[in-house]
């Protein structure tokens, strides 16, 4: 037997990583959704927003460019915007 085989075959006889039934992980994981949820709300009513928009703000000209070509890399790669779902129109 070659060793990818052997591999596959010994990858297949591992246990996955969560158990059959798990509903703490993975998609569809409600209870860590809500907690996003009410920290994502608790934060923009703790009026710390304005600072913190503030402090990620670029540092430098070099830093504002930089952050804009990572934005228009990973938006390069989407499918478009969900305008559904809360998404900043642009």
């Amino acid at each position: 037997m070659n060793d990818k085989l052997k591999d596959r075959k010994e990858s297949q006889n591992e246990k996955p990583p969560f158990a059959p039934g798990d509903k703490e992980h993975g998609e569809g994981n409600y209870k860590a959704a809500k907690e996003y949820d009410d920290a994502t709300r608790r934060f923009a009513k703790s009026g710390k927003v304005e600072g913190a928009a503030k402090a990620a703000r670029p540092g430098s000209s070099k830093e504002a460019e930089d952050m804009e070509n990572a934005e228009a890399e990973g938006r390069s790669r989407s499918k478009g915007e969900d305008s559904g779902r809360g998404t900043r129109g642009r």
